[in-house]
């Protein structure tokens, strides 16, 4: 008889039907365009288009208030191949060129592990919907993983609320 041990993870429709599919990362065509119509498509502007101001002192002016203000600490780190960030809008994993991101109102626990032979540096997301995902970063140097751990600890103080049930 077999036995499973830890969580029980349904099977998802999607990794089905596509099998480039990764759950926690975001689908690779946008829902947008599978919603528009083939020949409606045409009809509409491009959303990306930025049309530069004629006044010089404008466009100096226009490119200070575009940019956001970053309210409180910001926690980034990166190797060759994936990224960590976690800032006021929430956490982000990077792979390979893939994001998943997750809004603090959605995650119910962040879990640090900093491995005790090595130089990987795991966050894992617990979201409240019961689904976990992690990423790991490799560190340039073992020191680097207690100053890590220090640092998105600061982060996850001063933007995660723990909410007691």
């Amino acid at each position: 008889m077999e036995q499973r041990i830890g969580p029980y993870i349904q099977p998802v429709q999607t990794a089905g039907t596509d099998p480039a599919h990764v759950p926690g990362f975001p689908s690779s065509r946008p829902a947008e365009a599978a919603e528009t119509a083939p020949g409606k498509a045409a009809e509409q502007p491009p959303e990306d288009v930025v049309v530069p101001p004629d006044d010089p002192e404008e466009a100096a002016g226009s490119g200070e208030e575009g940019e956001e203000e970053i309210d409180g600490p910001v926690f980034e780190v990166s190797d060759r191949r994936g990224s960590i960030t976690a800032d006021r809008t929430g956490v982000r994993f990077t792979l390979d060129g893939e994001e998943a991101e997750f809004g603090w109102d959605e995650i119910g626990a962040v879990e640090v592990d900093a491995a005790r032979f090595g130089r990987r540096f795991t966050v894992t997301v617990y979201m409240t919907t019961r689904r976990w995902y992690s990423a790991e970063v490799t560190a340039p140097a073992k020191s680097h993983l207690k100053e890590w751990a220090a640092e998105l600890d600061v982060a996850l103080d001063a933007y995660f609320e723990q909410t007691e049930l």
